[in-house]
């Protein structure tokens, strides 16, 4: 900042000495207009936003740069503003940090005099004199500097916008990081179970997909491995999809379960009285013990399924019957008053059945044979239970009420366990001789499997002779 010089005699020196004694501020009173209101509002420059020695720089741009075009002064506020820039470089004025001066030289001279006359005010107390007299002189400053520090706040905000951006970022690539290793190390046990099982399944049909890829591809093993290897993978599908539509029956179920019991309390437990157990027992004609013993059954195979198939076709469209995967099929014959023994015959296309024979032991009023479908053999049970209480819900015997009887269900004894045959080779053949009065319960199961429909052919008749083989 610099000041023009102006040539000028002694009296003229006296007369600018004078003149700046009354414009000078001296630092008794600049100390003193901290406690004054409207001082203290513009000598805080902390409430500007900017630490002091920020400011100050600040309002020294300022003043250089706009001196002469935007702020125009009076030679007296150009020496005070001298004057503290001095003092904020200088410290106070002595005659060690003053230059030296020319005879000559009334500027310098009007200088030292301001500097002389701010006495020992700090570096601090100058920057801030300095501040509070251009603030006064220029309003313009005060609108540049707030115009600064909204730029600087509106830096700051950016900033801590994109540290808190990357912060979340940071945050959020972690959380999927862990999600990932989550979602891979799920993978990889289900990768496991999935293995395991499908092993477990391998192990089951690997015997019944070899014989069908033989047939397929005789003498070619290549072939055969990959046709057991597509089997083996679209079993697998099939069985986890079963297994998953049994899941969301059994999750349907429990509501309804569980809200049963709830509403009826008193009906979890069946009471039964002594009353009911005579009704029961009067209902059976015969004990368990009283029937006589089931001689075993004969059963074999014979060759010709081809020929049996197209006989069957042939003779009886409906002894053909396409047994549902996961489905039990049972035949009732009842044994008929004129026949000694009973025979059947029966084969499937390309896959196995699991066959069992059963007696029951009860009377018949006719002598058709009548075929059932189940999905198990326990839901076959409960249809049977269901219809004998519908027939008797609102019947009366002997004078008492029926709303409380449940009839047992008629005996039933083993005579073949059900296990699988390779009915899909050979003709399955058997004979019985009839124990009794009842009906044989010819059961077909396809329980087992969760994916594939059997084809079935069968053929049952009686004979009045001795039970022989064909």
């Amino acid at each position: 900042m610099q000041l023009q010089m102006a040539d000028t005699d002694d009296s003229n020196i006296t007369s600018v000495e004078k003149k700046f004694e009354k414009l000078a501020i001296p630092a008794e009173d600049l100390a003193k207009n901290k406690n004054d209101k409207d001082s203290e509002d513009r000598c805080e420059p902390r409430l500007w936003g900017f630490e002091t020695k920020e400011l100050y720089k600040i309002a020294v741009n300022f003043y250089k740069e706009k001196e002469g075009k935007a702020v125009h002064l009076s030679y007296e506020d150009k020496l005070k503003l001298v004057a503290f820039t001095q003092q904020v470089t200088h410290g106070k004025c002595t005659t060690e940090n003053a230059p030296p001066l020319g005879v000559l030289d009334v500027i310098g001279k009007d200088r030292r005099l301001a500097w002389q006359n701010l006495g020992d005010i700090s570096k601090e107390q100058a920057m801030e004199g300095f501040i509070v007299l251009l603030d006064k002189l220029c309003p313009l400053f005060r609108t540049v500097v707030e115009a600064q520090r909204r730029d600087i706040e509106e830096k700051l905000r950016l900033k801590r916008e994109e540290e808190a951006r990357k912060v979340e970022e940071e945050r959020r690539l972690k959380e999927l990081d862990e999600q990932r290793k989550k979602e891979e190390e799920a993978r990889l046990k289900e990768e496991i179970q999935r293995r395991q099982i499908q092993d477990a399944l391998n192990q089951q049909t690997f015997y019944q997909f070899k014989m069908y890829a033989e047939q397929q591809y005789p003498g070619n093993p290549e072939q055969q491995g990959v046709l057991i290897r597509q089997l083996q993978e679209q079993h697998y599908h099939q069985y986890m999809q079963q297994l998953h539509q049994n899941q969301l029956v059994i999750e349907d179920q429990i509501p309804e379960i569980n809200s049963a019991r709830i509403e009826n309390p008193e009906k979890e437990e069946p009471k039964e009285t002594n009353e009911t157990d005579t009704l029961n027992r009067e209902d059976s004609d015969e004990s368990p013990d009283d029937y006589p013993s089931i001689a075993p059954a004969d059963m074999w195979t014979k060759q010709g399924i081809d020929a049996f198939k197209e006989l069957i076709r042939r003779e009886d469209g409906d002894a053909v019957i396409k047994v549902g995967h996961g489905e039990l099929v049972t035949v009732r014959v009842p044994a008929n008053n004129d026949g000694l023994c009973l025979f059947w015959e029966f084969a499937t296309d390309d896959y196995d059945i699991a066959f069992g024979l059963f007696f029951e032991w009860t009377k018949s009023e006719t002598n058709q044979v009548s075929v059932h479908i189940t999905e198990s053999e326990e839901e076959e049970e409960e249809d049977d239970e269901y219809e004998a209480r519908d027939d008797l819900e609102s019947g009366v015997t002997n004078d008492i009420i029926q709303s409380d009887y449940k009839p047992l269900p008629p005996p039933v004894s083993e005579i073949i366990p059900i296990y699988r045959r390779q009915s899909q080779q050979e003709v399955y053949v058997g004979t019985h001789k009839y124990p009794g009065q009842g009906v044989y319960l010819l059961k077909f199961d396809n329980t087992y499997s969760v994916w594939r429909s059997k084809t079935l052919y069968y053929r049952v008749y009686y004979t009045q002779n001795n039970c022989m083989k064909n």
